[in-house]
């Protein structure tokens, strides 16, 4: 089986960050401010519209409360910081990134590089063209619906590398990865993923673009890699409560 949608999509994210990366040196601090602050209202306004596919609220609280306990305890905002430190040693990638960051970083504090391939990671494998793109993909071959997405997907690179950065591009590993999966696996995954799964699931992952939002706009730090785990529980929670007949 091949994931024709899913290397389609890798090949737009991987030549709209290229072109991103390049053309953002060539932008003025004012400019790339700007465009920063323009993609991050966009970020929470899809956010905003996804978490709203939830159709009880409760499991996508349920869902964060316990995904963010799970991905404090296992470090995953750590864990993408320490990956995005050692592709940046290995690539030379540039340190730009949020406006404001100081050279000087915590352990603690996501560094520009692992900022942009988190952020772009997200945006690219949450919402329910990437699940149900996938799955079409691997059941039918018809990769349209993910034709549209890279699409989308490829301005949205070139629109977020010239302002984050090369991380972006690296965000193409977490594409191929996911919706690979999910295309090899969509028997498996079409026929345990229902249409309320997927809503929770999106809506979830909505509110995560909401604090890749914040983040963007210089509002709020939320630490959004630690809450990750809350996009795989959501279904786990919709299964949970369809046995106890909620």
């Amino acid at each position: 089986m091949v994931a024709t949608g899913t290397i389609i999509n890798v090949f737009t994210v991987l030549l709209g960050g290229t072109l991103g990366t390049v053309l953002g040196n060539r932008l003025p601090e004012k400019m790339r401010e700007t465009i920063m602050h323009a993609l991050g209202l966009l970020t929470m306004t899809i956010g905003f519209q996804l978490s709203l596919e939830t159709g009880n609220i409760l499991i996508v609280l349920g869902s964060l409360l316990l995904g963010g306990l799970l991905g404090e305890f296992l470090g995953i905002e750590r864990g993408i910081d320490e990956l995005g430190l050692w592709l940046e040693k290995r690539t030379g990638g540039g340190k730009r990134g949020k406006p404001g960051d100081s050279p000087a970083r915590s352990a603690h504090r996501t560094t520009p590089f692992s900022h942009a391939f988190l952020t772009a990671s997200l945006v690219f494998c949450v919402g329910p063209m990437t699940i149900l793109g996938s799955i079409q993909d691997g059941l039918t071959g018809d990769y349209t619906l993910l034709a549209v997405k890279s699409t989308m997907d490829g301005f949205a690179s070139l629109a977020f590398a010239s302002t984050l950065g090369p991380g972006v591009i690296f965000s193409a590993l977490t594409v191929l990865l996911y919706q690979g999966a999910l295309t090899l696996g969509a028997g498996w995954a079409d026929a345990m993923l229902t249409d309320p799964m997927v809503a929770e699931m999106t809506a979830t992952g909505g509110v995560l673009m909401l604090a890749l939002g914040m983040g963007l706009l210089q509002i709020k730090k939320i630490r959004a890699g630690n809450l990750l785990p809350a996009i795989a529980i959501a279904p786990v929670i919709v299964a949970v409560v369809n046995l106890l007949g909620g």
